[in-house]
């Protein structure tokens, strides 16, 4: 039996750190929040499994901006378009650095594009921006590699004879083809078993990072480091994916030629040898880049598609008008190109909505402040970790007059003209921009038109509004597994 004494003494302890730890917290001039408790901050303040949910409660209750406190940091969280647009854009500079995101920053070290910071950051940036432009990202050779992996997905489809299909795993080789052509310089076909199991790992990473586990270890990774359990198959399934880069970029150095770059590994390895002092580039660097952009351009893009074709089914009403407009505007004589999408703006509308409603990425990736920021009245110090929630974006009722609800019309004027949104951000703003984003937004036009031109689409069983929506619980949002038909059209 534990004596009383000893429990006197730990109540007393316990009651003395408490109150030093609450002096602390108070004396800050951070934005308000729920009270911090040692050593766990917060963490008990948050549902289980539900921290999208959880800080989108408390902006209701402390406001646009507010702090959290995961372990002993503090997380400033930024809610709302005008507030979001305030830091992001208007104050880019103070909110342009990478914040922690543990459940990857365990795993990438500060290095690659996304999770890099200062000088190697705009290195690595502005290297690789030149160089997808180079093998033709924003050109015509890009669009017709995209078109022409839209037909063999399309082909593939067709191949299935009208059964019900789980579309994932065909959707995530389409666009993976895509980034691959322009990484490794080359595709890979979609009897490609083992390629099949590499891709589901992205999957199974935004999975494992946005459950119970993968919260936890953003919130307290020191603790949960040493806790076993399913958040550690996150490191594992990088390191997998990581063998078949560096296994890619063997195969590229063996046939290498300086003289004639193919792709974007041999175009890394020139800038190695130009720069050879320069850490930016080193062996390290380019594999977690090469990674970051292969997992970027695939996974988030084939989601959204994934998720925008459970919404058409659940609306076939929308899905005949976007029907309507191919047959109008592109036929069934030729491919769908991106100058049809001027002509199109009923289903530019949906294809925005689509990323609005889905929101693949609710908290977006952590920012961090630069320097000392005085912001709403609040002093945020330099490397503050920032939140800024692009759910409240996506969702905001002062730009959209039903934000929980799919409809086309946020991006359609009174005469049915395509209109710009600000409630539309689903690839951050700012200096963070996602460097994808004119190759996402190319790619989601020519795969969509190309398969509604050729299917209808049929779901094995009929969907509700709950189905549809985004499960906002962590850091991306994964539509329920569903099975559907391809019904030729053409």
């Amino acid at each position: 039996m534990v004596p009383t004494w000893f429990l006197f003494l730990v109540l007393i302890i316990s009651f003395l750190i408490y109150s030093k730890w609450n002096a602390i917290y108070r004396r800050r001039n951070l934005p308000p929040g729920p009270t911090p408790l040692p050593i766990v901050g917060n963490v008990l303040h948050v549902k289980r499994g539900e921290m999208v949910k959880s800080l989108m409660e408390f902006n209701k209750k402390y406001g646009s901006v507010y702090t959290v406190y995961f372990g002993h940091y503090p997380v400033v969280v930024l809610c709302g378009y005008d507030t979001v647009k305030e830091a992001l854009l208007d104050r880019a500079e103070d909110f342009g650095a990478r914040g922690r995101l543990p459940t990857l920053n365990q795993f990438f070290k500060d290095n690659g594009i996304p999770f890099s910071n200062g000088e190697r950051w705009r290195d690595l940036r502005r290297f690789s921006l030149t160089i997808l432009r180079t093998f033709g990202m924003g050109k015509k050779t890009i669009e017709e590699r995209i078109q022409e992996e839209a037909q063999f997905l399309c082909e593939e489809i067709r191949s299935q004879k009208e059964q019900f299909i789980d579309p994932s795993k065909f959707l995530v080789q389409g666009f993976s083809n895509v980034i691959c052509s322009i990484v490794f310089g080359n595709r890979f076909e979609y009897s490609n078993d083992s390629f099949q199991k590499l891709l589901t790992m992205f999957n199974a990473v935004f999975v494992d990072m946005s459950g119970v586990w993968g919260q936890l270890q953003d919130m307290l990774p020191s603790i949960m480091s040493y806790v076993p359990g399913p958040h550690h198959t996150i490191t594992k399934s990088l390191g997998k994916l990581t063998d078949f880069v560096e296994k890619q970029i063997k195969m590229n150095e063996e046939s290498f030629d300086p003289n004639s770059p193919r792709n974007f590994i041999d175009s890394f390895l020139i800038k190695q040898q130009q720069e050879k002092d320069n850490p930016h580039f080193d062996r390290n660097n380019m594999i977690m880049t090469i990674l970051s952009l292969f997992f970027a351009g695939t996974e988030t893009v084939s989601t959204t598609l994934r998720h925008g074709l459970m919404i058409l089914m659940r609306y076939p009403e929308i899905q005949a008008k976007v029907h309507e407009e191919i047959d109008r505007v592109i036929g069934d004589g030729r491919i769908s190109n991106i100058e049809d999408r001027s002509q199109m703006p009923y289903t530019d509308a949906v294809i925005h909505e689509i990323q609005r409603f889905a929101d693949i990425i609710p908290m977006n990736v952590p920012r961090a402040t630069t320097r000392d920021v005085t912001f709403k009245g609040y002093t945020i110090p330099k490397g503050t970790d920032i939140y800024p929630l692009l759910c409240t974006v996506h969702q905001d009722p002062t730009k959209l007059s039903h934000p929980d609800k799919f409809d086309p019309n946020n991006f359609l004027d009174n005469k049915g003209c395509f209109k710009k949104n600000e409630s539309y951000m689903p690839f951050s703003a700012g200096k963070r921009v996602c460097l994808g984003e004119g190759l996402a937004k190319m790619e989601l036009f020519l795969f969509l038109t190309t398969i509604l031109q050729r299917f209808r689409l049929r779901p094995e069983r009929e969907f509700t509004d709950n189905d549809i929506k985004p499960f906002m619980t962590g850091f991306a949002n994964v539509p329920k597994f569903y099975r559907m038909s391809f019904i030729p059209r053409m």
